[in-house]
């Protein structure tokens, strides 16, 4: 046994005797004793592990010590870039130093599952295109994540102004919960003078960016007829509408972060991702808003179709979580308007149907174009690669099963397929319920344990092509186009073999054209021979010739270097 695996056992000891403490809805108050002075409401208390030495640090100008930090409350974010869950509690966090300005600090600890995760530079990008704006350390031997006993994603620990662990929590939380701790204990470490109210001031990687025309985006839907590419400019929070060409046509929102309808110049979102057009209607996946918003392309103006704004506490509309299932198979529904949803990441329309890619609950939802109703379709909301019937018996038992999908596409016909981007895997879901099963064309599947991390990178037949947290997958001629995002590539899957072969991309992150290299791209559409990607983390919209597999860049005109639209139509 190492002397660190012994220091790590050693504090998972003591913490064991404080877990049942951890941040909780009812926080103890501080006391006065007799004297009247305040006590401390922290009753168990264990010294911390101090910040490993010779990793890297972000959003700061020089590595921190624990000393650094002698007088603030510390709260060690333990996260990794791709999980949804860790998404979830960014906003509560930034509620979090927004009210504790000068007694807080956040640090987020960014111990990666994926090998791409591990690269500081990929770290970065997330850094910005999360709008992270504490420090962050690349814990990527997880030297943090062992000294302090952590086991899942996203897992806070909260430090008291002494540098001593005081609470812990693993999964998600609000923000009030560990506000309420830390209100609670000031009294105490104020009075005893243990406090340091200086703001801390950071290096923030956002003030060493250059404006670019288009910032992170997320989808791209191209509307071959109508000669028009709708890019979800998911940093900017707007909808850039271009011919197929690249000439700007127009946006859709104000750019500021918002949930607010009304015209196109206006309405607001909140990093918006996929789109699915309907006629003149085009459907959007309103993200970190957890809404699903309609843009009538006619009139102009942009209107709520589904979600309240916040995000779901159950999976199952209608269901409390906790109370008995219902007996046999029920249909879990509710009305659009007043149904929460959790992370909308993908949609795909049919003639009568929105198809939602749930990455926050693991499912695929389905409300009919008639908006009369919206709920899942496939998915018992474990996170999981598991085939089988479309429709569980029960929250989070028997059924099908999938891990943060994130890309949507289909024949039209039969398959609904589904890039799984925790699980690395390609699904088939049938279009009409109890015509087929879920089944997996390419991924973990048949593995009897270990399917959310079997990734890698291979081409080959089904049994062993792999890819790397794919976020996107676009169906044409009997093939499925793949991002396969953490490998930088763009891959191709034969639908009935299930062969696989890298299309463009040598596996670098960067944004060359020859030799052809992607940097995480996220988003797949295809129009005249051409795919048209989404090169997330280099702020662009590539091509891709179909039969050469050539790569060129796209040029949009009539955006500025900041985004800002320039002159439309000219």
């Amino acid at each position: 046994m190492t002397s660190r695996s012994f220091a790590a056992r050693l504090f998972c000891l003591l913490a064991i005797l404080l877990i049942a403490g951890q941040c909780a809805a009812q926080p103890p108050a501080a006391k006065k004793a007799a004297a009247g002075k305040a006590e401390n409401p922290f009753t168990k208390r264990i010294p911390a592990p101090e910040f490993p030495q010779n990793v890297p640090w972000l959003n700061i100008s020089k590595p921190l010590k624990k000393e650094d930090l002698k007088g603030k409350f510390v709260l060690l974010d333990f996260w990794t870039y791709c999980c949804i869950n860790c998404m979830h509690i960014l906003p509560e966090l930034k509620k979090l130093e927004e009210q504790f300005p000068n007694n807080l600090v956040v640090i987020g600890v960014h111990s990666a599952k994926f090998d791409a995760e591990k690269q500081s530079d990929n770290i970065r990008d997330a850094i910005l295109r999360y709008e992270i704006v504490h420090p962050v350390i690349n814990d990527a031997k997880h030297d943090l994540w062992y000294a302090y006993g952590v086991n899942s994603w996203p897992t806070i620990w909260l430090l008291d102004p002494e540098g001593m662990a005081v609470r812990f929590n693993s999964g998600e939380f609000k923000a009030p919960q560990v506000a309420a701790e830390i209100q609670a204990a000031l009294p105490f470490y104020k009075e005893n003078n243990l406090l340091d109210e200086t703001p801390l001031r950071f290096d923030l990687e956002v003030n060493k960016e250059e404006p670019t025309p288009l910032r992170f985006p997320g989808k791209i839907l191209a509307d071959e007829k109508g000669n028009r590419l709708f890019i979800s400019d998911s940093n900017h929070n707007r909808i850039v509408i271009t011919t197929l060409d690249g000439k700007l046509i127009e946006t859709i929102g104000s750019g500021q972060i918002g949930r607010g309808d009304g015209d196109f110049q206006s309405a607001t979102f909140n990093h918006p991702q996929g789109c699915a057009l309907s006629g003149d209607t085009l459907y959007i996946a309103d993200n970190e808003n957890h809404m699903i918003r309609k843009a009538d392309l006619k009139a102009k103006s942009v209107k709520t179709v589904a979600g309240t704004g916040e995000q779901a506490a159950s999976p199952f509309p209608g269901w409390i979580p906790g109370a008995p299932p219902p007996p046999g198979v029920r249909k879990f529904v509710g009305p659009p308007g007043t149904t929460e949803l959790s992370s909308p990441w993908a949609l795909w329309a049919t003639k009568t149907d929105l198809f939602i890619a749930m990455a926050g609950s693991h499912q695929i939802w389905k409300m009919p174009l008639t908006e009369t109703e919206i709920g899942p379709y496939a998915g018992n909301a474990r996170e999981d690669i598991i085939d089988g019937p479309v429709t569980p018996r029960e929250p989070f038992k028997g059924g099908s099963a999938f891990a943060q999908p994130s890309g949507l596409s289909s024949d039209g016909q039969t398959w609904l397929f589904v890039a799984d981007s925790e699980g690395s895997s390609i699904r088939e879901v049938p279009l009409k319920p109890g015509t087929h099963e879920v089944k997996t064309l390419v991924g973990s599947a048949h593995l009897t344990s270990g399917r959310l991390f079997a990734f890698g990178d291979a081409d080959g037949p089904r049994t062993a092509a792999k890819f790397q947290h794919c976020l996107d997958v676009d169906f044409l001629d009997g093939k499925v186009y793949v991002a396969d995002t953490y490998n930088h590539k763009i891959k191709v899957v034969d639908v009935k073999s299930g062969e696989t072969k890298t299309l463009a991309g040598n596996g670098k992150p960067g944004s060359g054209n020859d030799p052809a290299q992607f940097h995480e791209p996220a988003g797949l559409a295809h129009a005249k021979g051409k795919l048209y990607v989404a090169d997330t983390n280099n702020h662009l919209i590539r091509t891709i010739d179909i039969a050469t597999g050539k790569v060129g860049t796209l040029t949009i005109t009539g955006l500025n270097a900041d985004g800002a639209q320039a002159v439309a139509g000219q």
